[in-house]
């Protein structure tokens, strides 16, 4: 995180709210993502920290990319646009999974031109890829327990393992090609045995598929989840690594292409912002501060990702427990009842908030005519 001085300093030339983003961290958790997963191929799930210059850092330092939309999926492609169209290709092919189970007519039309890997996880997304995509290869997205997930996503997506191995040969007998199978253990997964759980699962399904004479599958997507150190109470991420390389190690060989999909883990630590008291008042005995940044903002996760932010304030004092308001008209847009603050904080004095990359600015709004926070790049 950048030190309070550059704080103060960007706050001084940009105003406030202010977003900030230090790409020499992004590349930090790439590298360590890197270390300690050397089998593992990075797909930074774009929806995490949907910015180009984000994307560039990471497509710069050699990750691949997991896209849920077109919109996502083009911020991709002006990197790659350039390239002779078979070296394009074969990059979209390699580089980027559209990793979403469930598209429109429409999104898989324009898909197919690019020839991508897609999840599946039903009968009715093989019919509709079979009419509109023909030409993607597929990754079946397995229903894995999300036990200990900030954010759980099997109750939205994911086929039952009993039936995994009928949708393989289904779509397989729809003239479509099967390339492996995906599973996500939920994000922010602190239960790191969701994972071992699901390679298992994977493993015994390949096996099966194999068994019923489906032998062309060759990638594992083990999904994000991978947590971010919020606090001291998240386990260290090579502790989880050590668990995942073991399990890779012991059921899938070297051919097989294992690929993952971390969003708040690559960018949850690179960003933070900052927010300008406007105003402060004692309600039902309890000191309040308003800040002109909030959860229709920067601070949406609070409402979409579970998260809660914490604040930091530029200068020190005798300290007590408060509220923190952001600015709109509705008493939806608390951001917290119970921040430790300096009582004596004025109107115009700022505070900041860590660990605040990932699925925060990314849901920001225009909600009562405020505009988002203004981002800014450090150390690119």
């Amino acid at each position: 995180m950048a030190a309070s001085s550059v704080l103060k300093q960007l706050v001084k030339k940009h105003g406030t709210p202010l977003f900030i983003i230090d790409h020499a961290v992004i590349r930090r958790n790439y590298a360590i993502f890197k270390k300690y997963l050397p089998r593992v191929q990075a797909y930074y799930a774009v929806k995490a920290l949907p910015d180009p210059e984000v994307v560039k850092t990471l497509f710069d330092a050699g990750a691949s990319f997991d896209v849920a939309s077109m919109p996502e999926l083009s911020i991709v492609y002006e990197y790659i646009r350039d390239m002779p169209a078979k070296q394009r290709q074969d990059w979209i092919w390699d580089k980027i999974i559209y990793a979403h189970p469930i598209k429109t007519n429409e999104t898989l039309q324009e898909l197919d031109q690019y020839k991508p890997l897609v999840t599946f996880d039903n009968r009715e997304e093989i019919q509709k890829i079979r009419k509109y995509a023909p030409r993607a290869g597929l990754a079946l997205r397995l229903k894995v327990a999300n036990t200990g997930a900030m954010v759980e996503l099997s109750s939205k997506f994911g086929a039952a393992p009993g039936e995994a191995v009928d949708l393989i040969l289904e779509a397989h007998n729809a003239g479509l090609v099967v390339e492996g199978l995906s599973f996500h253990v939920g994000s922010q997964t602190t239960n790191f045995d969701n994972y071992v759980q699901a390679i298992n699962l994977a493993a015994n399904i390949y096996k099966e598929a194999k068994d019923r004479g489906y032998d062309k599958m060759n990638l594992l997507d083990i999904g994000g989840g991978f947590p971010a150190p919020y606090d001291p109470t998240v386990k260290p991420f090579r502790k989880l690594a050590r668990k995942i390389n073991a399990e890779l190690e012991r059921l899938f060989p070297p051919e097989i292409q294992i690929l993952a999909e971390p969003g708040r883990f690559m960018v949850a630590t690179a960003a933070t912002s900052v927010s300008k008291i406007i105003g402060k008042a004692v309600l039902d005995g309890k000191l309040c501060y308003y800040v002109d940044d909030g959860v229709y903002h920067t601070f949406s996760g609070i409402l979409f990702d579970h998260c809660q932010y914490h604040f930091s304030a530029f200068k020190t004092g005798p300290k007590q427990i408060c509220t923190v308001f952001g600015p709109t008209c509705d008493a939806l847009d608390c951001i917290s009842m119970s921040e430790e603050l300096p009582s004596d904080l004025k109107l115009g004095d700022y505070l900041y908030s860590k660990n605040i990359g990932a699925y925060s600015i990314a849901s920001s709004t225009r909600f009562n005519g405020f505009p988002p926070a203004k981002i800014v790049h450090i150390n690119q």
